[in-house]
């Protein structure tokens, strides 16, 4: 885990000396907020407008496919925050199929979850049909 975490952090430091280097060479003349400001600020619209597309794309289809990507989203931050709290504390072992692991797990309740409501749909309108001969 330790070294995928290194992996990417030379990755966004390989970027960053890149930006640094572009933004003095046009004598921009950028502070590290300011970099931030910016480049944060225009990734997070683009990743906006393409999540946005993406979602109105799918609510035509289901709501619950949106709940799902929105609620992994946010447990993948929330397992990578774990790892790396159990990393900074020494309280555990920051380990990367820790991570897959919780993932699955959420995976698996969420098959499970749909299922049971796919059974009490069907058995819903089974009892509807019965009960009242509606067909």
């Amino acid at each position: 885990m330790s070294s995928t975490l290194k992996f990417i952090v030379s990755i966004m430091n390989y970027f960053h000396d890149k930006l640094v280097l572009l933004t003095r060479q046009l004598d921009l003349n950028f502070n590290d907020k300011q970099l931030h400001f910016l480049v944060i600020g225009f990734l997070g619209i683009v990743l906006f407008i393409l999540v946005n597309r993406l979602f109105k794309y799918l609510v035509r289809y289901s709501l619950t496919v949106i709940s799902f990507i929105y609620t992994f989203t946010v447990l993948v931050v929330l397992v990578f925050a774990i790892e790396i709290g159990q990393k900074i504390t020494g309280r555990g072992n920051m380990e990367f199929q820790d991570i897959v692991e919780g993932l699955w797990g959420f995976l698996i309740a969420f098959v499970l979850y749909q299922g049971i409501v796919i059974i009490a749909r069907w058995l819903k309108r089974a009892i509807k049909y019965t009960l009242l001969g509606i067909q």
